[in-house]
């Protein structure tokens, strides 16, 4: 009988350790392959917070370990009256990314677009003042220890560097950068805090962010890091530019995100540029090459072109603090509705249907090389 306890404890001992092992062992995925470089983010829209389709929540749960909210902290949605709040969202947001030991991020605290209507009617500086005291202190101190960054302030440049025509510029001049940044370090001193904007990989507007991050930090403001959105194309910013963004930008001491990550595979009207959301083109079947399916020769350019992006975010990865998709999959992509509605664009790195493309492979091989 005692040789047979032995022999029990140690055939107990062997499966409790080969579970261990398995326990141990994380599954195949983006957070996990890239779990020692950088946070592996997506934009969340409100049925996929609301966790509506078990599908899309396995995914998500599965890929990635920081979350953005494509839309309902912006000022239109988290505060669509002067005295009002709506955070019924926001707070199921902030469960979800507790819920799922996530990194949350804030989007956006000061934006020109997708603003409360009563906001767009602010006639002085008085008033304008106020507004972005009380929005900036009320919003930033109900989620202080809960957000682990903020945009502060999105798009605010022009594509040549200047700053763009904003109703916060024209009531306040640019003092509201540097306000901006100062109001949301009072009310969380802990959280970082980013600037955002396409585009500024490029010269000209690279230059004019970083004179902009430059005078923040003169002013007084405390800024941690810049958001490149990386609204991208198949041969479009270059690799050289994108790198030179990456140091360029760390060697001001702050951190590089890139917070909204897509490729676009579809051509698009001659006077096109940026990724202003205001930007609308009339339907053209040209336009739209592949309503069905991406041929297999595109899939395989957006995989190489996913490989060779990745490939530099590793090799920059001491500067790189989140990699931040723009949507899950292709399916829910903005990209099928603009700058041209009802286009079928595929700049994810899963299908309409949840599918891993072959550019998700790329991406976790990258990871699988010794």
């Amino acid at each position: 009988m005692r040789l047979l306890n032995h022999s029990l404890l140690l055939l107990s001992a062997f499966i409790f350790s080969s579970c261990s092992t398995q326990k141990e062992k994380d599954p195949v995925s983006l957070k996990n392959s890239y779990k020692n470089d950088f946070y592996i983010g997506t934009a969340l829209s409100t049925d996929q917070i609301e966790e509506k389709n078990s599908r899309e929540d396995s995914l998500i749960k599965k890929e990635f370990n920081a979350i953005t909210a494509e839309n309902i902290m912006k000022s239109m949605f988290i505060h669509p009256f002067k005295d009002k709040y709506d955070f019924v969202l926001t707070d199921k947001f902030i469960a979800y990314g507790k819920k799922n030991k996530m990194f949350i991020h804030g989007h956006t605290l000061i934006w020109h677009s997708q603003l409360a209507p009563w906001i767009q009617k602010i006639k002085d500086s008085t008033e304008m003042k106020a507004f972005m005291k009380d929005h900036i202190t009320t919003i930033v101190s109900k989620y202080k220890g809960q957000i682990d960054s903020w945009d502060v302030v999105n798009e605010a440049l022009n594509e040549d560097g200047t700053l763009r025509k904003s109703i916060f510029l024209d009531k306040l001049g640019e003092q509201y950068l540097i306000d901006a940044f100062k109001l949301a370090a009072a009310a969380d001193p802990k959280v970082d805090l980013y600037y955002n904007d396409y585009n500024n990989e490029e010269p000209a507007k690279r230059a004019g962010n970083i004179t902009l991050i430059k005078k923040i930090k003169a002013g007084g403001g405390k800024i941690d890091g810049v958001g490149i959105q990386a609204h991208w194309k198949l041969d479009y910013p270059s690799l050289e530019e994108i790198e030179k963004s990456i140091l360029e930008y760390s060697s001001l001491g702050i951190k590089v995100a890139f917070t909204e990550l897509d490729i676009s595979v579809l051509p698009n009207p001659k006077d096109f540029s940026g990724a202003d959301v205001n930007q609308n083109f009339a339907d053209d079947p040209k336009m739209n090459p592949y309503p069905e399916k991406l041929p297999d020769s595109v899939q395989n350019k957006l995989a190489e072109r996913y490989a060779s992006i990745f490939k530099l975010f590793l090799k920059h990865k001491d500067k790189i603090s989140r990699v931040t998709f723009w949507g899950v999959y292709d399916g829910q992509s903005w990209l099928n509705d603009w700058p041209i509605k009802g286009r079928t664009n595929y700049p994810l790195l899963f299908d309409k249907n949840l599918n891993a493309k072959n550019a998700y492979n790329r991406v976790i091989q990258l990871k699988e090389v010794k």
